[in-house]
């Protein structure tokens, strides 16, 4: 398998050497809940997911399409996008912040976030990442801490 490298990342499973048609948008997605309405707590949960997402993922800023966050209209202190902005890369990377939709009983204090991103990578070659109590949301993706 050849090896390329990109950024800080190693790609070793794929091939990377991939002619352009064969790279794809995809679709990543993950959450998390913060522990309070406060920016420390929103950075806090907001940088352990995308450590979380790039750990488990060959994420390279360069590569990513767009990304929305959004948040449970229970945050408020600060914009999710404005902490992914403070990443080393993604200060070029289209942010997003929206607020999630308030169904009743549903999991406060939550964020989760959608990434596109180019990839040669198949769609299930992708690891979501679900932490803390958001981990309900998706049992079956839950990555355990």
């Amino acid at each position: 398998m050849d090896k390329l490298t990109f950024s800080k990342h190693q790609y070793q499973e794929f091939n990377l050497l991939a002619k352009p048609s064969q790279w794809r948008v995809r679709g990543l997605r993950g959450a998390t809940t913060a522990n309070d309405n406060s920016i420390e707590a929103i950075t806090e949960a907001v940088n352990e997911l995308l450590d979380a997402l790039e750990k488990n993922n060959y994420l390279d800023p360069t590569e990513i399409v767009s990304v929305t966050f959004s948040a449970t209209p229970d945050l408020d202190a600060i914009f999710p996008a404005a902490v992914a902005r403070r990443r080393p890369g993604w200060d070029e990377v289209p942010l997003l912040d929206v607020q999630q939709m308030q169904v009743v009983g549903s999991l406060q204090l939550c964020i989760r976030v959608l990434i596109h991103l180019n990839t040669p990578l198949p769609q299930n070659g992708l690891h979501h990442v679900y932490l803390r109590h958001a981990a309900k949301l998706r049992p079956d993706l839950a990555l355990l801490s």
